[in-house]
């Protein structure tokens, strides 16, 4: 399979980029085709409709990281994506049509944000590896042993695809794996809310090291009216490898930070919202505080802000 995905795109190193040679970015090919057999075994019939969107969604993405394809193209069949996933899976979302509209919002923003957050060798593969893991914890603890199977074989492709993309990379996933993985984070962990297999703090706790880390950027660079779509070298997990710590070194810690997220919501289940709450927000001070510190040592270097 690594033999075969290599023969297509490449990602080559330019002034944005922080690897140093030219890379396939064909992993997601490897992903998906896994994640489709995992399905395809377990036939969890009731998320069946959930993988043929993401399928189309990885789709779309090969031939963009292939030749290129217009963003309001792209933006557009994601939010199709997103609809057709409210309206088929979750018809009851609570809010009526201003709850179903932020919910398609939030699918495609977590869609595009863990796109966002795949710029450093093994980071979105271990944050789909720990973040479905928990999932499947989580569902195998409400007894919902289909949809076990169903994240745990994300959880299982994504291990797979890390083996080769821990530093130093040999592939990366590309959109043809960003935009599905993320498009299933946030779509897998609307559909348990709805199921009741988990409060809706335990998703975004789960997925907060790339939520956080992503929205705090992005919000920045569009407060500066730069295009949130452009290639960049802001995120605070790249600002710490320019300032000098290794691509193993922040992989390894992001690890660390996504299972104490992952076993703080594991705790959250049974809890009462109050209690959610309340570590919701502590979990957001210590990432405020993080930020601080990491922006006062680039202020320090007199880095500034990396031009568009």
């Amino acid at each position: 399979m690594l033999r075969m995905v290599r023969c297509l795109p490449l990602d080559h190193p330019n002034h944005r980029s922080l690897h140093h040679r030219p890379t396939p970015r064909t992993g997601g090919v490897g992903i998906m085709l896994g994640v489709a057999c995992g399905w395809a075994l377990s036939w969890p019939a009731a998320l069946m409709s959930t993988l043929g969107l993401a399928l189309m969604l990885s789709a779309l993405s090969l031939l963009d990281d292939a030749r290129g394809l217009p963003v309001w193209l792209r933006f557009s069949l994601q939010i199709v994506a997103a609809s057709l996933l409210i309206t088929g899976s979750q018809p009851n979302l609570p809010g009526g049509i201003e709850g179903a509209v932020f919910a398609v919002l939030a699918l495609v923003w977590m869609t595009n944000l863990f796109n966002f957050m795949d710029g450093a060798d093994g980071l979105a593969g271990g944050m789909a590896l720990f973040g479905f893991s928990f999932y499947a914890l989580a569902a195998w603890q409400a007894g919902a042993y289909a949809f076990v199977t169903a994240t745990g074989s994300v959880a299982a492709a994504a291990g797979g695809f890390l083996l080769f993309n821990f530093d130093p990379a040999r592939i990366f996933m590309g959109d043809t794996g960003s935009i599905p993985l993320g498009f299933l984070a946030a779509g897998l962990g609307l559909i348990g809310w709805e199921n009741s297999l988990w409060p809706l703090a335990f998703p975004v706790l789960v997925f907060s090291p790339f939520i956080v880390d992503a929205s705090i950027t992005l919000i920045k660079r569009l407060l500066r009216g730069q295009k949130l779509w452009q290639a960049h070298r802001e995120h605070y997990f790249q600002r710490l490898i320019l300032l000098g710590f290794g691509h193993r070194v922040i992989a390894l810690a992001e690890y660390a930070l996504m299972l104490a997220c992952g076993l703080s919501a594991m705790l959250l289940l049974k809890s009462s919202s109050g209690l959610q709450l309340a570590v919701t927000v502590a979990w957001l001070f210590f990432y405020a505080l993080i930020a601080i510190k990491i922006d006062r040592a680039w202020s320090k270097l007199g880095l500034g802000v990396a031009s568009d």
